[in-house]
């Protein structure tokens, strides 16, 4: 993300914590507004009671009360509403320090960038394993059978399908199966590789992109050069 992408994330939470602050500000002029109602009501009662049947001071209490309490909450809601924006336009800023480097995620996506793809896979033996990628249609388009070793085990993709032909960069959803002796396949656990591009700030949460892929921070593994 450039300076000026990293700038106008800074720009959104502004905009937003200012909107927030006028919100609450309607809310509190609001509540002034009827609670200065509600006094000229009380003093015009104080002033035309019947003195044989004063009015019940416990009730007006508690009515001031519960107003000062609907101020409270407003001031509090809105306290916490800032400091969450505060704290995500911080994350914004620290994350940016990711971009342009090696990024290791948990997705089922393996992000294609520049026509390069990777996904790293942890097999319990030696044993065949199948890959196999698909577009957003849920549409095969691309097997892979390899030979993996105990561990860790790193599939790179070129970009093509299997008719050898190049395919848009973007999120590919992947799978990988390995094969046990006995003849029976399972679901082995496996980690995408990208090139961390963009930060976005959205929905009050703050995600990592890589190229067409965006996952949240607590999705990444390992930061590499």
């Amino acid at each position: 993300m450039s300076t000026a992408s990293v700038a106008a994330q800074q720009t959104a939470a502004s905009t937003a914590a200012a909107g927030s602050t006028s919100t609450a500000g309607n809310a509190l002029s609001g509540l002034s507004s009827n609670f200065g109602n509600f006094l000229n009501l009380l003093m015009t009662q104080l002033q035309n009671q019947d003195p044989t049947s004063p009015l019940d001071t416990n009730q007006f209490t508690s009515e001031l009360v519960q107003f000062s309490s609907v101020e409270q909450q407003i001031q509090t809601n809105t306290s916490l509403t800032q400091l969450i924006q505060l704290t995500q336009a911080g994350e914004v800023m620290q994350s940016s320090a990711m971009l342009g480097r090696q990024v290791t995620v948990v997705s089922d996506q393996v992000p294609l960038q520049n026509g390069k793809g990777a996904v790293q896979f942890t097999a319990p033996a030696a044993e065949p394993v199948a890959i196999a990628v698909y577009n957003d249609a849920g549409v095969k388009i691309r097997d892979a059978s390899l030979t993996s070793v105990k561990g860790s085990n790193t599939w790179t993709w070129d970009g093509t399908d299997n008719r050898g032909r190049q395919v848009a960069d973007g999120a590919y959803t992947v799978a990988v199966n390995g094969s046990a002796s006995d003849g029976s396949t399972a679901a082995l656990p496996f980690s995408v590789i990208g090139t961390a591009t963009g930060v976005l700030n959205q929905n009050n949460t703050v995600q990592l992109q890589l190229g067409a892929l965006s996952v949240g921070f607590d999705k990444v593994q390992s930061v590499g050069n």
